[in-house]
């Protein structure tokens, strides 16, 4: 509303009229200027006026008519200012005298009209409206039209056949119809560009659901293969700012989990001390002439043990990357989503149900791998071998080397055989790195040989585990719950979601979709219409 005296509003208040004497126009009438507010109207009046003024005069596609009072000094003109703001060349700006024949007695327009106080490109034409008193008495347009061609004819007989309401009306269609023919080539680009814009706008919305059991079935089958195309690596849109499905489960195993394994210290945890106690505890009461194998066995399946928590983890990385990928598999599913959100609601559910049931076998399977490994320690392996023969000769060396110096050694000294401590060394015994130990003396050389055999056996055959783990948990991870799932994810949606009771509560459209269809739908018809009457331009007749 514009208030109740004298105040205006931006908004439009459109009137049709419908007459076969009336050309094909659309007139825009613009309140006129106003310096001082006045009943209603703000203090900053004038500057709304004059941006609601240059919001339409500002558009390149249309004639702007600079009416100006005769009865006023027409080089004071407001309206012609703010035309030649916006269309400085005047390709666009036609002027219009209104009110001739209420100018002064002894006065008359003809310098104005004929262009000699400012020269308007378009042309200026003077006419002359019903007055007030005329509305009162009911004078009819075309009576007042009659009047007019008196007035003109009478006044400005040289000038009449170029001026008056019926002049002005066919000069602003004549310049309409140019007007539009010279922008005709922009105008069908740009029409032409807008329906295309339009009809991908309406098309990402769909039609209007008809088969809902088909258009169901549809939706599941794209979901189904935009998700494995993600995890293959062949979807059409492929991320380019992260890694995301099959390519992040690679980084995972191998870069990840790789990376967590390779950094384990196969000694980790295990002091000397340790490796002396089970040495010990495994030979009972008498005194070992050789490294117990009991004990070895005993310390390599407590490093073994140390993979199981890390391959766990790999299997929880992969299952919390499956279920992103639910949310990312394809822009060419994410349209359906947003029209039927039940629908999609319900499919990441099922997906997400039919991942948190492969979670306990895959752990398992990662779990029996670990276990596998730990149920029979192959000292037969081939890659182990080695490890174990060079052990062997080394202490076989250290025991005859033993005899040998005791051949020599001081009897009376009882404690002779302790002046060692473990940075001894010779040419038959490496340099052995010191391990924290509580023990409360030093270790004999016997004990510091048997140690560093265990450590190196234990080191030796962990590499071996930790390969075979390494190896073995990504391709559980891929066959229990990886490939499982692009296999039966298609199925696992039909069954619970194609049922026939289910249809219309899983396609009932989002309202902002049905909204935005319908718009885009209007949008469409007028753009179509408006190239159709683009088309029919150059059969127009030219006045």
């Amino acid at each position: 509303m514009g208030g109740t005296n004298k105040g205006i509003c931006p908004e439009t208040i459109n009137l049709k009229i419908f007459s076969s004497h009336v050309v094909n126009l659309t007139l825009v009438d613009l309140p006129g200027i106003t310096k001082v507010p006045v009943g209603d109207q703000p203090e900053d009046i004038e500057v709304q006026i004059r941006s609601l003024i240059l919001k339409y005069i500002s558009n390149p596609n249309s004639i702007i008519l600079a009416v100006t009072a005769a009865n006023t000094d027409f080089a004071t003109s407001e309206a012609l200012k703010l035309a030649r703001e916006v269309d400085p060349d005047g390709r666009r700006t036609l002027a219009v005298i209104t009110k001739l024949d209420l100018m002064d007695a002894g006065t008359d327009a003809v310098d104005v009209l004929c262009g000699r106080v400012i020269p308007v490109k378009l042309g200026i034409i003077g006419i002359v409206n019903r007055s007030q008193q005329d509305i009162n008495d009911k004078k009819t347009i075309e009576d007042a039209l009659k009047d007019e061609t008196s007035f003109l004819q009478r006044k400005y007989p040289s000038l009449a056949a170029r001026n008056g309401t019926s002049y002005l009306a066919k000069t602003l269609n004549r310049l309409l119809m140019h007007h539009i023919r010279d922008c005709l080539p922009e105008l069908k680009t740009r029409v032409n560009v807008m329906i295309s814009q339009f009809q991908s706008v309406m098309n990402s919305y769909g039609e209007n659901v008809e088969d809902k059991g088909q258009t169901l079935l549809q939706i599941i089958t794209k979901f189904a293969s935009a998700y494995c195309s993600t995890i293959e690596g062949t979807a059409r849109n492929i991320e380019t700012t992260e890694l995301c499905g099959g390519a992040r489960i690679c980084y995972i195993f191998h870069e990840t989990f790789g990376r967590t394994l390779d950094h384990i210290d196969p000694l980790g945890g295990l002091t000397t001390l340790d490796i002396l106690t089970a040495i010990r505890n495994a030979t009972g009461p008498r005194p070992a002439l050789f490294v117990p194998e009991v004990s070895f066995e005993l310390l390599v399946k407590r490093q073994i043990r140390r993979l199981e928590e890390p391959s766990l983890r790999c299997v929880e990385l992969v299952h919390e990357e499956m279920q992103r990928i639910i949310q990312h598999c394809g822009t060419e599913v994410q349209q359906e989503m947003l029209r039927f959100p039940k629908l999609h609601e319900r499919i990441i559910d099922v997906v997400t149900q039919l991942l948190r049931r492969r979670l306990p076998p895959t752990n398992s399977m990662v779990e029996n791998l670990v276990a596998i490994e730990l149920s029979y320690i192959n000292t037969k392996h081939p890659d182990f071998h080695d490890a174990a023969f060079i052990c062997s000769n080394k202490a076989d060396v250290f025991d005859n080397r033993k005899i040998a110096n005791k051949k020599t050694e001081n009897i009376s000294n009882p404690s002779a055989q302790y002046v060692t401590n473990l940075n001894v060394a010779d040419s038959t015994t490496e340099k052995v790195v010191n391990k924290p130990t509580s023990t409360s003396r030093k270790l004999t050389p016997r004990e510091q040989t048997d140690c560093e055999v265990i450590e190196r056996l234990i080191r030796s055959y962990f590499l071996i585990v930790r390969k075979n783990i390494q190896d073995s948990v990504p391709k559980a991870i891929m066959h229990f719950l990886v490939n499982f799932i692009k296999d039966n994810l298609q199925s696992e949606l039909v069954s619970h979601l194609y049922k026939h009771d289910k249809f219309t509560d899983l396609l009932q459209e989002s309202e902002h979709i049905a909204i935005r269809r319908k718009e885009a739908s209007d949008m469409l018809k007028a753009l179509q219409r408006a190239s159709q009457i683009i088309g029919e331009i150059r059969e127009t007749h030219m006045w």
